[in-house]
């Protein structure tokens, strides 16, 4: 296996830790160690209490119950933990996926939902979403894509980095048409329960499909990304047993304090996630107006769920230099779509921290000046 290098990733382990208005992050708002203890009257006894020995592979007993409870068919036998989402990524993959295949891939994405495949020597096909029409799947295209040796859909719902999600009717389609083909589906649904309506929220793609795994982690809706937990769930036990198998190559097991913190913020994910979609839907108002104001030069797409966007410049200008100018004049971090392999109009602008009405201020004070 020959991997490119990961650009996203590049990116923010250049600038990430040294700008001064992080403007591009895709998780929430993180929490003190503090904060966590602080939402259960005995958590800091427990801690000072907990056992740093080697923890269970698959995942400690009662983090996967935890976990089990996010979904509506699944037990803590169907959850594999692994240490973030991107090593169940990189493990499913490698698992599931041989030379020769074909994937599907909802597009722009992550780079690892596709890279990996590549490097595998799968044929992968893109399936590209657009701002023409408000980042909207085209199910004909899904279906026209469809071969022979096609082995996986791969899904990002709630999506990034637009904030799109499609419709329940659109959803159906798709586990239909995936039904019929014989086609295992893996489900991206790290920024579940983000949806800033309740009503759009989609049915986890392993309730409602056996040939599929959901992937979910600590790191975005719940603000955790420094504790390194993630997971897949699956109803299907013959792939979870390959998955377990292949992990003893990659972590072998999970960190014992990370998940003392994760079944800690899982037993009081409610008080979280409303945190959480309180700075959202603050910081989308700011954003609504911002947008507004310089609708001539940037095309905004009102995401739907999540804590980040994808808007798109207007102007006859490479969005890498508009960023990196913005970065050397104002000290704002966006994200460049060239990091997406998506073009060289969009960039990613995240809104889940309490930062960024500060960078907003200095992003609004940069287009002035340039237009």
């Amino acid at each position: 296996m020959k991997l490119k290098d990961f650009k996203l990733e590049t990116f923010f382990a250049k600038y990430e830790f040294n700008v001064k208005h992080l403007m591009c992050a895709s998780d929430c708002e993180s929490f003190t160690v503090g904060d966590l203890l602080k939402l259960e009257d005995i958590a800091e006894i427990h801690l000072k209490n907990h056992w740093l020995g080697y923890t269970e592979s698959l995942g400690h007993p009662d983090l996967r119950k935890e976990i089990a409870k996010l979904y509506d068919k699944v037990s803590y036998d169907d959850i594999l933990v692994f240490s973030g989402a991107e090593e169940g990524i990189f493990v499913f993959m490698n698992v599931f996926l041989n030379k020769g295949d074909h994937v599907i891939v909802q597009f722009p994405a992550y780079q690892s939902l596709f890279e990996v495949a590549h490097s595998i020597g799968c044929e992968v096909t893109k399936w590209q979403m657009h701002d023409d029409n408000n980042w909207e799947l085209d199910i004909d295209f899904l279906k026209e894509s469809i071969k022979k040796n096609t082995k996986c859909i791969i899904l990002n719902l709630p999506h990034s980095p637009t904030g799109y999600i499609t419709s329940k009717k659109t959803f159906k389609e798709i586990v239909k048409i995936a039904e019929e083909n014989n086609i295992f589906i893996f489900s991206d649904e790290v920024y579940r329960f983000l949806e800033f309506d309740e009503e759009d929220r989609l049915p986890t793609m392993c309730d409602v499909y056996d040939q599929s795994v959901s992937l979910g982690v600590m790191s975005k809706s719940f603000g955790l990304a420094g504790l390194r937990i993630g997971w897949i769930a699956s109803k299907n036990h013959h792939v979870l047993k390959q998955l377990s198998s292949f992990k003893n190559y990659t972590t072998i097991c999970s960190s014992a304090p990370s998940e003392f913190f994760s079944i800690l913020a899982l037993r009081n994910k409610d008080i979280i996630l409303k945190r959480n979609l309180k700075i959202i839907q603050d910081n989308l108002k700011l954003l609504d107006e911002f947008f507004t104001k310089f609708e001539k030069y940037i095309k905004w797409v009102r995401p739907k769920a999540g804590s980040v966007a994808f808007p798109r410049l207007l102007i006859d200008k490479d969005v890498e230099m508009f960023c990196l100018n913005l970065l050397e004049k104002k000290g704002v971090l966006l994200m460049p779509s060239t990091n997406f392999d998506y073009g060289t109009s969009h960039f990613r602008i995240g809104f889940g921290r309490k930062n960024m009405p500060d960078a907003l201020y200095h992003l609004e004070d940069y287009i002035k000046d340039q237009f």
